[in-house]
């Protein structure tokens, strides 16, 4: 195998220029030491600073800006805690797993450097309780710090889409379901045991040790001045599962193979948006020029279906519908009743005005994002294959059952 790659399970992980760039060299704390050195002492007002200069937003899916997150959380009355959350509840997502086994170290660093801004020593890491893999790569990684001045908390996450939202996780860190709750403040003001909570997820603490590792200028030696720095990708088209790392404001043809950009693409996940067959052709991987297009990088997942995009999204509809706490009317009943409808837009038996108007009725009305981010797939995909839709409503399709289209 090349020293380029690294197959996990079912993923292949491609050797990157930043986060990804110790493939070959192991997961080791020595090896990590020998590429990326030791942080030093971290002031607060310095590291802000440093996250404004080269605008890091979350990783997990909202795009946070991580400065903003961090100055809550200093803010807040009383010891702030640190929260890694390692497990991607997204079945189609598999960076953060990525990062764990190949540099868990970048993801540790990130943690403590944030912790010794806060003034805490506390570190809280939930890890998939599915990932047998990453599980024990995190907790190797632990083992290897056994002599650092910060203590460990490890939490297992339950494999349910919803169990990554911030309630949720505090949920489980309390000792209670690991699913959503209604919450009247963020985490970053009052989260675990009501004190200020900095959570975000493996990658996102993973950019903030490079950023203080190499410091602001290697940060901005990639990618654009407007958006600088890399990010990760979960690629699922015609090779297979593999994870990638890009430099922001790349081409989609470095990422995708012509004949798939040819493709409808499921952009950010099963919360994401739909980018028609030829989009990102004339896009790139950019927060600020996505979200011009109507489209979101999202969980930095990128899914190019072999069949149509209706089918699909359908399927992705009714999957979300299982998925949610059931703990609010627009998870319990919403969202049932939205994947029935887009059920029928698929069978050319209606159901447009019914899947448009639940879109509108969930959004902004549920105990966490999952109804906005169901309802958001589902739009996109009734608006950008307005043509597949008449079809299937005349009995047809475009994409035969091979999914090759036609």
């Amino acid at each position: 195998m090349s020293t380029d790659t690294l197959r996990t399970a079912e993923v292949t992980v491609v050797r990157g220029p930043r986060l990804l760039s110790a493939i070959g060299g192991g997961p080791s704390l020595a090896a990590h030491r020998a590429l990326h050195g030791s942080p030093g002492r971290t002031r607060l007002a310095t590291l802000l600073a440093d996250l404004e200069r080269i605008d890091l937003r979350g990783r997990g899916g909202a795009g946070f800006p991580f400065a903003r997150k961090l100055a809550s959380t200093a803010q807040a009355r009383g010891r702030a805690t640190v929260v890694v959350n390692v497990s991607e509840g997204e079945p189609p997502s598999s960076k953060d797993a990525a990062l764990a086994t190949t540099a868990p170290h970048l993801i540790l660093d990130g943690a403590m450097i944030a912790a010794e801004a806060l003034k805490t020593r506390r570190i809280h890491l939930v890890v998939p309780d599915n990932e047998r893999a990453v599980r024990d790569a995190m907790a190797t990684a632990v083992a290897e710090r056994a002599g650092e001045r910060v203590s460990w908390a490890v939490h297992r996450a339950d494999d349910v889409f919803v169990a990554g939202q911030a309630s949720a996780v505090v949920e489980l860190m309390s000792g209670r379901p690991n699913r959503p709750v209604t919450t009247w403040q963020p985490a970053a003001v009052r989260g675990y045991q009501g004190r200020p909570t900095l959570l975000s997820n493996a990658e996102t603490y993973a950019q903030l040790a490079l950023l203080t590792l190499h410091g602001p200028d290697a940060y901005v030696a990639h990618g654009t001045a407007a958006e600088p720095g890399t990010t990760l990708l979960t690629v699922h088209d015609g090779g297979g599962r593999r994870v990638v790392e890009v430099e922001l404001a790349s081409p989609w043809y470095d990422v995708l193979a012509l004949e798939d950009l040819g493709r409808p693409v499921l952009l950010g996940g099963y919360h994401g948006t739909w980018a028609a067959a030829g989009e990102l052709r004339a896009l790139t991987v950019s927060r600020v020029g996505l979200a011009a297009a109507g489209l979101t990088l999202g969980a930095g997942v990128v899914l190019v279906p072999d069949c149509c995009p209706l089918t699909f999204a359908s399927a992705v509809a009714s999957y979300l519908a299982g998925e949610s706490a059931g703990r609010c009317g627009p998870c319990f009943n919403g969202l049932p009743a939205l994947a029935a409808a887009l059920e029928r837009v698929v069978a050319g038996r209606g159901g447009i005005a019914e899947a448009e108007r639940l879109c509108a009725l969930v959004e902004r009305r549920g105990a966490c994002a999952h109804p906005d981010g169901t309802a958001r797939m589902v739009r996109s995909a009734l608006e950008r294959f307005p043509d597949e839709v008449d079809r299937h409503a005349r009995g047809g399709c475009s994409y035969p059952r091979d999914g090759r289209g036609g």
